[in-house]
């Protein structure tokens, strides 16, 4: 029993791969990161190498597998407790490891193991759910306005709102640049216009295995609870189904009790919860 770590994406998803599409709901977010890297480049998430493993059991089977894409915290799959352990005593030194997004059982027993060895104190970012469409079910009364898949003459708007997005979820601004570009290059975003004026924003990502996940939903402050995100939501939603995608995903922030309450009332029913934990270095002594 033993973590295999690689930097090439094929060799993982060689031998991960069947792992993560049996899960493909679960693992949603380490399938499309995979595919991103494959389809932008390895340096598609930042300068610094991916690093990317897979817990083999005694009896030789794939039972787990993370992805880390820095400075980002590494995602990892549901794993033994023992597999959980091994990571953070196995984890190479020279690579910084800033959190953890994993289901909360799996994330709270890394952060343990990882504290016990580093004296990194766990601190808790965010709580999300993830939502899988059922029937759709489309806004009754809907808002004014109608979709509009966004063009490339969109682009200084889209990073504006993705970097507000990426702001509001993760504190991080990110590399806004290069995906809206990614997304603008397959139709990946969708605006909700009013009288020729865009007023949200939903993305969704490449197909793949038939699952696609909507990502990211975003309406500026000013325009809010006006069921604009609701619209667009359900635009992208209608034009997955139409592709024939037999998963529609989508997080939300349990935080955020509002947004939860729009993709339920559209069909989304949940699936499982995560975490995400931030790992802060312990303090260097003074003197």
């Amino acid at each position: 029993m033993a973590w295999l770590m690689t930097e090439s994406v094929d060799e993982y998803l060689a031998a991960a791969g069947d792992f993560l599409m049996s899960r493909l709901a679960e693992n949603t977010v380490l399938v499309t990161v995979a595919e991103t890297l494959r389809a932008r480049g390895m340096a598609a998430f930042g300068e610094a190498a991916p690093l990317f493993g897979w817990w083999l059991s005694a009896g030789g089977t794939v039972e787990g597998a993370f992805v880390h894409t820095p400075p980002n915290p590494v995602l990892l799959t549901r794993v033994p407790r023992q597999a959980v352990e091994s990571l953070a005593e196995c984890w190479p030194h020279e690579r910084p490891l800033s959190g953890m997004t994993a289901g909360e059982d799996v994330a709270s027993a890394f952060a343990s193991a990882w504290q016990r060895r580093t004296n990194a104190a766990p601190c808790l970012h965010r709580r999300t759910r993830l939502y899988r469409l059922g029937r759709l079910v489309l806004p009754q009364p809907g808002p004014p306005g109608h979709p509009r898949v966004a063009a490339t003459t969109d682009r200084d708007l889209l990073l504006v709102w993705v970097t507000a997005f990426q702001q509001e979820s993760s504190g991080v601004a990110g590399n806004a640049a290069e995906r809206v570009d990614d997304r603008l290059s397959y139709g990946g975003l969708t605006l909700w216009e009013v009288d020729g004026v865009a007023v949200s924003m939903a993305g969704i990502t490449r197909q793949v295995g038939g699952m696609v996940r909507i990502a990211p939903v975003y309406t500026p402050p000013g325009l809010r609870r006006r069921g604009y995100a609701g619209a667009v939501t359900a635009a992208v939603s209608q034009v997955a189904l139409r592709t024939e995608a037999r998963e529609v995903l989508l997080f939300t922030d349990l935080a955020n009790p509002t947004s939860n309450g729009v993709y339920q009332r559209l069909g989304f029913e949940p699936v499982e919860d995560s975490v995400t934990l931030l790992l802060r270095p312990a303090p260097t002594p003074e003197g």
